[in-house]
């Protein structure tokens, strides 16, 4: 059908052009007068000759010779050009008859005549006919004429038929008048301009029409022989090229049309303002010659119409088809793709959840392949519309729609395949689900049946009761027949999947088992209650006896040895070891039930951390695609405000690095712990480093929340949202990462709370304590950020530890007294944050806004350096205050938490920092501290002596009241000397400005200064249960026994025998004994829940003053170094 086309096309145009090859010819071969009036134009303008149009009696052209005085003086050449382009207009026909010479010579001599006369007979290109002379007029000429004309006649015969005329008239008898013009004496319209004017014009149309015609021609040869290109630019280059070419044909063809129309009106001017006008022949003949030549070009130019048409449909028809190509080759690509991605969907899932992931990645991808099956439908049906127009290149399209169409039938029969295995794996899925839930739901029941509640006959019955009744569930919960449950998934079925169905079957036999043991049990127990009693020969003497009989008695009135009492000793022997049988059996599968019970909470756990975290993973996903690879689609530039542009870092900060940790790292494995869940601990702890980049993101969430309330209303952000189909706009994604960190310790708190007799029950309480502590450094760097007039640079400070709000009174030595008493009452608001190197006092000011707008900011006042800080944990009368003092005493800040626990968590956090600083300074000084040995007295034992404690306590009473050398030459308090100065950092006693002397004056508020009153509590040193800090550290090498560190917290419990106290240390949960004299040397001279207290032990003050006021040169007194070794 295609070839039959195609050669009917090309037929079609081969025969078109012959007809324009045709009527081509035509105007080519057409003769065109050698001579052109334009090239002759100065010598026609002369008239030394013209042709009037006249005709002879036969017919003959009439060509004039009018008088003209400088006849003899034209060149040979002139005279020939003008001669030969007149003989050539009149038709052949008519110049084949002769032409008639009418040489006019009145007013001339005969020698002229004669030169005249001689010239043209000897020049004259055509025929002859007659050659008629009007001789001249005058009496002496003419006499002259006659004789010489007499005398050469023969002459003249022999070359020239040649008639003398005299008049006129005589002329008249040759020709008639209307054939002569007015200067003839005849009627014959004539203008020599206008003659003039018409040729030229009607040969240059002429021309024009030959130059119009031939290049037509070689247009049409050229399209004619041009060959089809093979690609779309060049078949359109092509076709637009040839368009271009053709206007530009029809153009010059308009153009020759509208001039030769020109001159025909031109010649019938006369006859159109004058209808009795009667044209001559010459004429007549320019008007057939101009109607010729535009017949000729409607021909030519309908050939040529024709002809561009057949050859603008064929190349308008190549160019479709080399569309239609390109569009196969992207579109079959595409379905392609899509098939590929298709063969990809091989997983069947591994729960209801995967599944459901799965079918909806399936929907999806088929969401997005429909626009690639929708092109490939139209670009069928474009193909079937090529076919039915007839199209050249049938066999070519044909095949290419029918491939479309079998790579589209493929795509929706693989979609349709898999989505039928996937809700095939899905049915499967819940069906195993259900069945697992079936079985933790009996699991569970079977925990929750108390033994003491089952010993009863009622409990017992309630228990069968429950058992029964849940049993009767199995029929729609349990799995039935494994092989034929095998049978019926056989599409879906892979080793895993078989290996979990096995497991599930097992698991729900095991369950069954179970509930068979335990109705087991409880029909016995029921039983038990309803037994009759086994009859027994009664005897008085026993009937008679006390039911709690002495010893002697029964002595007296039995025989042990007798063969009766043998036999109800072995009866009830048996019996009562059946009874303890049954309930240790009971109470050992209670135990079983509870681990099992565990094991599915557990499961539970793993199973939700990991559907969230996919979950989690595919929201960042779709928030990166959606919204953040948007706004650098160059198609969605024009909906972007100016104020977002070049801000994706700013909106969505290191959503991509947390993304791809998720990802690539932490989801995958996750997944290997899913087994074994009490295990997963380990996982956070390995990659625990990594959860530190949620800390840039959340100090990066206040810009982001801002950079939102300005563009929430963007076209691009609803535009985002609607491509997603998210019913919750991005801010709502932007807070799923801070979201995310604080549900893991939520998790990790129910996994711990089902594992703590199992291996990985440490790794979990490690790892909640390290995402709490990341959360805690998250929560303290939002609050750290938002400092403001500190000149220094933080990160010099060391690590932020601690951060929160306070009351703080300042009770400095130096300053005026009434600063100083105002100070004391006066209570001010400071946000501490307590650095490594420094605690910072700042003032909290809210800020106007909303959302992270609204967030406080911090005003710088001062710092301390910790290198010179001291505290004392307790202040009289108010348990949630604790004391902050700097160089010795010099500036007092007392602190009021807002609650003792608060408070206790400062007090420890400050004297690790406190103590750290003193061990490091303790290794510095180490070798000074040995030269002082020997002037040293050797450290007291510790013991119960109330004298050497009293005396220890003054001494330590009077150094610290003294602040000067002691006579020994050790320094107890080195800060009044040498007080250090931090670099960067600015003393506190500038620190009270005007405003806040005058506000907040409370008359509840007492001044305290616990130093004032350290005298008291002086006496015997005696443990008491309660809460301590130790000062050393105490391992006894086994793994197993009690292991304490400086600085933990000690609960004292009960003191037991032979010098040991029970204690548990606070800080691991763990539990011993330990000598009563390990035990003082562990904590010192700490007292019950502080380990400074400043109304109870003046020591322990001292210990942490002298370690918290150590300066540069570490210089430690023996005191300071033996309190705090213990």
């Amino acid at each position: 059908m295609t070839l039959s086309l195609i050669s009917l096309l090309y037929k079609d145009i081969a025969e078109l052009w012959y007809l324009l090859k045709k009527s081509t010819d035509e105007i080519m071969h057409q003769d065109i007068v050698p001579l052109c009036a334009e090239d002759i134009e100065v010598q026609l303008r002369k008239k030394f000759a013209f042709l009037s149009g006249g005709r002879g009696k036969d017919g003959c052209p009439v060509i004039t010779f009018p008088e003209y005085s400088t006849f003899s003086e034209i060149p040979e050449n002139d005279f020939q050009n003008v001669l030969t382009y007149l003989t050539n207009i009149p038709s052949s026909q008519d110049a084949g008859i002769g032409f008639i010479l009418v040489i006019d010579r009145r007013q001339d001599k005969w020698s002229s005549v004669q030169a005249s006369v001689l010239r043209i007979a000897t020049s004259f290109p055509g025929n002859l006919q007659l050659v008629l002379v009007l001789r001249p007029t005058g009496f002496l000429h003419r006499t002259l004429f006659d004789i010489a004309f007499k005398f050469h006649r023969d002459d003249y015969k022999m070359k020239l038929p040649i008639i003398m005329l005299s008049s006129l008239a005589e002329l008249n008898s040759y020709i008639d008048r209307t054939q002569l013009t007015e200067d003839l004496g005849g009627t014959l319209d004539y203008c020599h301009n206008r003659w003039l004017t018409h040729r030229t014009a009607i040969e240059s149309f002429a021309r024009m029409v030959k130059q119009t015609a031939q290049t037509l021609r070689s247009f049409g040869a050229e399209l004619a022989e041009t060959e089809l290109p093979n690609d779309v630019e060049s078949t359109s280059c092509l076709l637009t090229a040839h368009t271009e070419n053709k206007v530009k044909m029809k153009e010059d063809l308009r153009i020759a049309v509208e001039q030769g129309h020109d001159i025909l009106h031109s010649i019938k001017k006369p006859v159109l303002e004058n209808p009795e006008y009667k044209m001559n022949p010459d004429q007549v003949e320019n008007q057939v010659t101009v109607e010729r030549l535009l017949a000729q070009l409607d021909e030519t130019s309908t050939a040529f119409d024709d002809f561009w048409s057949k050859h603008q449909q064929k190349l308008e028809q190549c160019l479709q088809l080399r569309h239609f190509e390109l569009d196969f080759k992207e579109v079959k690509s595409d379905l392609e793709t899509v098939f590929e991605r298709l063969t990809h969907f091989t997983e069947m899932g591994n729960s209801c959840s995967h599944v459901e992931h799965i079918l909806k990645e399936l929907t999806n991808l088929e969401d997005k392949s429909q626009d690639v099956l929708e092109k490939a439908r139209m670009l069928i049906s474009t193909g079937d519309q090529f076919i039915q127009n007839n199209h050249y290149a049938v066999d070519s399209i044909f095949p290419k729609c029918s491939e479309l169409q079998q790579h589209c039938d493929m795509i929706s029969a693989q979609t349709n395949k898999i989505r039928a295995l996937l809700n095939h794996s899905f049915e499967l899925h819940s069906r195993l689900e259900k069945s697992m839930r079936w079985c933790d739901e009996g699991i569970y029941l079977l925990a929750s049946q108390l033994v003491d509640k089952c010993q009863t006959q009622d409990g017992a019955e309630s228990a069968l009761q429950e058992i029964e009744k849940f049993l009767d569930t199995g029929g729609e919960n349990k799995l039935k027949e494994l092989n034929n449950l095998y049978k019926e998934y056989e599409a879906i079925l892979s080793e895993e999947l078989m290996e979990h169905i096995q497991k599930v079957f097992q698991k729900q036999e095991s369950m069954e088992e179970m509930f068979k043991k335990r109705q087991v049990s409880l029909k016995k127990l029921a039983a038990k209650q309803t037994r009759p009693v086994q009859p027994v020969a009664p005897r008085p003497e026993v009937s008679l006896k006390s039911p709690c009989p002495s010893p002697g008695l029964q002595r007296d009135s039995e025989d042990p040895s007798s063969p009766d009492n043998h036999m109800i000793q072995r009866t009830n022997f048996r019996r009562a070891k059946s009874e303890m049988n049954e309930i240790h059996q009971t109470r050992g599968g209670s135990m079983m039930d509870d681990e099992e019970n565990l094991a599915v909470l557990r499961k539970h756990v793993i199973n939700e951390l990991l559907e969230t975290e996919r979950a989690y993973v595919e929201e960042l996903l779709c928030v990166l695609e959606g919204y953040a690879a948007e706004m650098d689609n160059p198609l969605m530039a024009h909906l972007i405000s100016p104020g977002l542009q070049n801000k994706k870092d700013v909106l969505f900060g290191n959503m991509e690095e947390i993304y791809h940790f998720h990802n690539r790292i932490f989801l995958r494995e996750l997944e290997n712990y899913i087994e074994y869940p009490e295990l997963v601990g380990r996982c956070f702890l390995e990659r625990m480093e990594d959860f530190q980049i949620y800390e840039k993101y959340c100090q990066n969430k206040p810009r982001s929340e801002s950079l939102w309330r300005h563009f929430s209303d963007s076209v691009f952000f609803q535009e985002c949202q609607r491509k997603l189909d998210h019913k919750l706009s991005l801010d709502s994604y932007l807070l799923k990462p801070v979201q995310r960190i604080t549900k893991y310790q939520l998790l990790l708190k129910e996994m711990l709370k089902y594992s703590k007799n199992c291996e990985g029950a440490e790794d979990l309480q490690e790892a909640l304590t390290s995402i709490l502590g990341i959360l805690k450094a998250v929560n303290d760097s939002m609050h750290q950020i938002a400092i403001t007039g500190y000149d220094g640079n933080m990160n010099e400070l060391g690590k932020l530890l601690m951060q929160g709000s306070f009351n703080v009174w300042t009770d400095h030595k130096k300053g005026h007294s009434k600063v100083k008493d105002l100070a004391r009452f006066k209570p001010m608001q400071r946000h501490l944050f307590l650095h490594e190197k420094a605690i910072l006092f700042c003032k909290k000011r809210e800020e106007n806004g909303e959302g992270y707008e609204k967030a406080p900011s911090y005003s710088y006042k001062h710092s301390l350096n910790m290198t010179s800080v001291g505290i004392t944990e307790n202040v009289k009368g108010d348990a949630k205050k604790f004391e902050i003092w700097y160089n010795a005493r010099e500036e007092v800040y007392i602190i009021q938490a807002p609650t003792p626990e608060v408070k206790a968590t400062w007090v420890n956090a400050i004297r690790k920092v406190l103590t750290s600083q003193l061990q490091a300074c303790r290794q510095a000084s180490q070798h000074r501290i040995l030269e002082h040995t020997h002037s040293l007295p050797l450290p007291a034992s510790f013991n119960t002596s109330p004298s050497r404690n009293d005396g220890r306590n003054i001494r330590k009473q009077e150094e610290r009241n003294s602040d000067f050398v002691s006579p020994d030459g050790c320094v107890t308090s080195v800060t009044s000397k040498y007080p250090e100065k931090g670099k960067g950092w600015s003393k506190a006693s500038q620190s009270v400005d005007a405003s806040e002397e005058n506000d907040g004056w409370s008359s509840a508020e007492d001044p305290f200064n616990s130093s004032d009153a350290e005298e008291e509590g002086k006496g015997e040193k005696k443990l008491i249960p309660g809460k301590y800090t130790a000062v050393a550290n105490y391992d006894k090498g086994d793994s197993e026994d009690l292991v304490l560190k400086s600085g933990d917290l000690v609960q004292l419990i009960h003191e037991g025998e032979d010098g040991l106290w029970y204690i548990k240390n606070l800080s691991t949960s763990r539990e011993g004994w330990v000598p009563v004299n390990s035990l003082l040397a562990l904590l010192g001279n700490s007292k019950s829940a502080l380990s400074l207290n400043s109304s109870e032990s003046v020591a322990g003050s001292s210990t942490l003053s002298s370690s918290s006021s150590y300066s540069e040169s570490c210089t430690v007194s023996s005191t300071s170094v033996s309190d705090v070794k213990g």
